[in-house]
């Protein structure tokens, strides 16, 4: 049961932090000056393109040779836990938004561009009009595609198992070594993470019914 708690905040955190870093990707990777649609187009690409394992591990790493110092630090004050978990949810963020920066692209392409048009001649501030008007209907309109999107942290939240992060995957693999149950512990495991993303469907669900024009 403790070994839910880091999980299920981890989930937390990885899906709101992540889609919050989509909005600003997929918009600078909706609008045209190439400096700001550039490198959202490299980030978008690189990140989904490769494997979330291999990006935990070279941030891990890479984080120990840039900061050796507060590496010995964090390794003499038992705190190699909590970087773990930090180093964690960094990957985890930028992999889901990643991938959820390419809806949020299309959700911004797909609003009307009248209406920002009559706006802007209207004298509506650019901010004004991006809160008002082209933010709620890009997030109405990605909201449907939002829920199988969610998979993707539930998915990779088992890759901390890797880096010693103590969560519910990590738990039910060190009962299968000591005890040899094998089936119990997977089909626990399995479970709950069916239950999880259950749960977070039927929120966005309940959301989208809030939300006219779905």
């Amino acid at each position: 049961i403790c070994a839910t708690k880091p999980t299920i905040w981890i989930m937390t955190v990885t899906t709101v932090l992540g889609f919050l870093l989509a909005i600003p990707l997929g918009l600078a990777h909706a609008v045209e000056p190439w400096y700001l649609s550039a490198p959202s187009r490299i980030f978008c690409t690189v990140i989904p393109g490769t494997p979330l394992l291999l990006q935990i591990w070279l941030l891990i790493m890479g984080w120990g040779l840039c900061f050796p110092k507060f590496l010995g630090y964090a390794v003499a004050t038992n705190a190699i836990s909590q970087v773990s978990v930090a180093i964690r949810c960094v990957g985890l963020n930028a992999f889901f938004a990643g991938y959820e920066s390419e809806v949020m692209q299309g959700a911004f392409s797909g609003v009307n561009k009248g209406q920002l048009e009559t706006e802007n001649a209207f004298g509506m501030p650019r901010f004004t009009m991006f809160r008002r008007i082209w933010l709620p209907q890009a997030i109405r309109s990605v909201l449907p595609p939002l829920e199988g999107g969610n998979d993707t942290s539930t998915q990779g939240n088992t890759v901390g198992a890797t880096i010693t992060v103590v969560e519910i995957y990590s738990v039910s693999s060190r009962v299968r070594s000591d005890t040899f149950i094998v089936y119990e512990p997977l089909l626990l495991l399995a479970v709950f993470y069916v239950s999880s993303a259950g749960i977070i469907t039927l929120m966005l669900r309940c959301f989208e019914k809030q939300v006219p024009g779905l």
